[in-house]
């Protein structure tokens, strides 16, 4: 993993900030303090301060490729070990270089009093230095964790809609097959209308299969095969009405999500009851929103047909692992109408 110091512009520009005003305060102390030459002052902060500086960055490697497996005991007795020789390299190539360069008997006499001071400021540094490291590290580790985790909740979200999603065929083609199996017998010319009509609709629908997003003018295709499919059973039984302006018909929603409210409507509408029940479906734009409703008779007297309402249930899951809302779909009864209410947010 690369230096967080080196890889970032901005970071290695803070960094040598950081380090100038460490130079600064150091070559005050010695001119003004210790009564050192400004010569003498500039070269032992430069030395010792930047040699320090590359040293540094130099422990991040020490810090990121240890094994974090160890022990507490033999991670600390490591960077004991580690800051002995490093802090004794740092401290005998500075002195070396100074005394070979500097013939200056009262600044030799200091720096040989100042070696302790020397070995707690380099202690202090490297103790820094491996703190800020161990944060970034962990800051880093966490990030990375959160994107595998991101990345792993896309995944299943994935499986989840197609599970989901791959429901709805089986669902309908079921149904599809019990009507053509009851229209052989009454209606033979039904029943093979019926069954090219289902083809076309697979057909679509496998084509489809993929797709996540599409319109709202394809959807209402695909739900037209559909009710023509059960129209076909049904006969004046069944009556549908689609009420959606130009302008609506372009906006994005789920494919394959208004299935199973259709499917819905016919199961609790047409098959309870022996009268006429229209379905009607209108759509508009509100705001940011796409605002569908899907309206059918039914009959408050009719025996309820069986069932656990899997397909609503699948549509409002789908909802909400898309949009991340749990309030899209809403059903309401009144008298003898149901409704289903559904919306589709155009701005995510």
């Amino acid at each position: 993993m690369l230096n967080p110091i080196t890889s970032n512009k901005k970071y290695t520009i803070n960094y040598a900030a950081v380090w100038s005003i460490i130079i600064g305060a150091h070559f005050c102390v010695l001119h003004w303090y210790y009564k050192l030459s400004i010569g003498i002052a500039l070269a032992d902060s430069l030395l010792f301060n930047v040699f320090f500086a590359f040293l540094g960055i130099s422990l991040w490697y020490l810090v990121r490729y240890n094994n974090s497996n160890q022990s507490f005991m033999a991670l600390f007795t490591s960077h004991i070990i580690s800051s002995l020789l490093i802090i004794g390299f740092w401290l005998i190539s500075g002195y070396l270089i100074l005394k070979q360069s500097i013939d200056d008997i009262d600044y030799l006499s200091f720096l040989d009093g100042s070696f302790p001071w020397r070995i707690v400021s380099g202690m202090f540094y490297y103790s820094l230095f491996i703190l800020v490291y161990y944060v970034v590290v962990y800051y880093q580790d966490i990030q990375k964790k959160i994107k595998e985790e991101a990345s792993l909740k896309t995944l299943i979200k994935e499986v989840e809609l197609n599970a989901l999603k791959n429901q709805i065929n089986p669902h309908f083609l079921f149904n599809s097959l019990n009507s053509v199996s009851s229209l052989t017998v009454t209606s033979p010319e039904k029943a093979q209308e019926m069954i090219i009509k289902l083809s076309e609709y697979l057909r679509y629908s496998l084509s489809n299969k993929e797709q996540k997003i599409t319109t709202l003018k394809t959807e209402i295709e695909n739900i037209q095969l559909y009710l023509e499919i059960e129209k076909i059973r049904f006969g004046d039984r069944l009556n549908f009405n689609f009420d959606c302006p130009e302008e609506v018909l372009a906006a994005q929603i789920p494919a394959m999500i208004l299935q199973p409210l259709f499917e819905n409507a016919i199961k609790h509408g047409v098959y309870e009851s022996v009268d006429t029940i229209e379905v009607i479906f209108k759509g508009e734009l509100v705001e940011d929103n796409l605002q569908l409703s899907l309206i059918n008779d039914f009959d408050p007297a009719a025996k309820k047909t069986k069932g656990e309402g899997i397909g609503l249930k699948n549509s409002r899951e789908r909802l909400f692992l898309i949009y991340k809302k749990n309030d899209l779909l809403k059903l309401s009864k009144s008298e003898n109408k149901f409704t289903i209410d559904l919306k589709i947010p155009q701005n995510d």
